[in-house]
Parts: structure tokens; sequence; C-alpha cells
């Protein structure tokens, strides 16, 4: 089987998504704010493509390529120059990622569970940033699905 027939929560992510990344303190205070345009697309169906360009309000943008392999078992991994990591579908509503950012070491771990909404017109995200058990960092995404 494929990408596609092993992971289809996934492959109802595709399409054009934007929304929101919120990030808090530990304590709960907001510590960063800007906006996402998103693209998800499976390719050859072995392979899952995101590109996430960031906006914010200073005028500041960037731009992130994810590149993702079909690992078999319903998981997908992903190494770039930036982050390495794996994900997998919880149920039937529900994505798991877990993922290190490589210039921070491997002391810090962030865990990250996606939910998209029945219709497939919304999606929340929650990231929780762990470092040496500890959550220093907490983000919160908010998307909808454009186009």
């Amino acid at each position: 089987m494929g990408l596609r027939a092993d992971m289809p929560l996934l492959a109802r992510h595709e399409g054009e998504w934007e929304g929101e990344y919120l990030h808090l303190d530990r304590e709960g205070n907001p510590i960063d704010r800007h906006r996402v345009q998103m693209t998800c697309a499976i390719l050859d169906d072995s392979v899952y493509h995101q590109t996430n360009r960031y906006v914010w309000d200073d005028g500041r943008t960037e731009v992130h390529e994810f590149p993702g392999t079909y690992l078999g078992g319903g998981r997908c991994g992903f190494d770039t120059e930036r982050i390495k990591g794996e994900f997998r579908e919880l149920d039937g509503s529900t994505i798991y990622l877990s993922w290190q950012y490589k210039a921070e070491g491997e002391d810090l771990r962030l865990y990250e569970m996606i939910v998209l909404s029945e219709d497939g017109k919304s999606r929340s995200r929650v990231w929780q940033w762990i470092k040496d058990g500890v959550c220093v960092k907490r983000t919160l995404i908010n998307e909808r699905r454009v186009g």
C-alpha cells in the first residue's frame, strides 16, 4: 500500500491552509505571534511535502520546506537541515508528531497534535516544547482551509 491508503487522514490535509501561530512561554504569556500560509501535498504516494510561509507584523518573512518520506506502517519521517522527526495518525481526526530542531540539541524535543475538523475546513495544532523533561514553551495554531 501507499501513503494515501495507509494514512487517509493525512490525505485529507492536502491543500492550502492559512492561520496564526501563537507562541507562549512556560507561564502562558505570549512571546511571539505570526501568520502562516501552508501548502500540504502528497507526491508519488510515498512523499509528503509541506511548505510553510510565515509573516510577522513587522514585515519579517520566512519560508520553510518540509519533505517527508513514507516509512510504512502508517508512519512518515522527515529529516531536513533544520528539523528531524516522525509523525503518524492516532485516529480519524488526530495526527501526532515528535521532532527536534537540530540547532537546539537533543535535550529539546517538540510534541505536536493536529486535530482536523469533521468537515475538513479547519484544524487546530498544539506544540509542547520539552527541554530536559520540562515544558518550556507552547505553540497554539489555528488554521482554516483556503482555495
